[in-house]
């Protein structure tokens, strides 16, 4: 079982960036593929982002391909989602996956952290 914990939302205005964090606890986190999902008002959770153990693979949703970058240490239990060039529809409650498959349907694996709000003004 791991623990997870984001930080770093807050607001920024489009066209700016923000480096969002994800501290595990808990378990083996190099064991885990990680992964970024994001909620928006009103809308279903979708994937953002994923990384394997090893993380010499990543994997983007279209809508952030070119934009986010998605990192790990795993000497630092600490996974990283990197955005930039922030748009108003970036806006959402952004949570950390443990377990995400790295298969095409890029499903959640069952660990969650509760979150962090991300809001870009335009």
């Amino acid at each position: 079982q791991v623990q997870l914990v984001e930080s770093g939302g807050g607001l920024v205005q489009a066209g700016g960036s923000l480096r969002l964090s994800c501290a595990a606890s808990g378990s083996t986190f190099s064991m885990y593929n990680m992964g970024w999902f994001r909620q928006a008002p009103g809308k279903e959770r979708e994937f953002v982002a994923a990384i394997s153990w090893t993380g010499d693979r990543r994997y983007y949703a279209d809508s952030v391909k070119g934009r986010f970058t998605i990192s790990r240490d795993n000497a630092e239990n600490t996974a990283y989602l990197q955005m930039n060039s922030l748009k108003p529809e970036d806006t959402a409650v952004y949570y950390c996956n443990a377990g995400v498959s790295l298969r095409a349907t890029m499903a959640a694996g069952d660990y969650w952290g509760k979150g962090t709000l991300v809001t870009v003004s335009s």
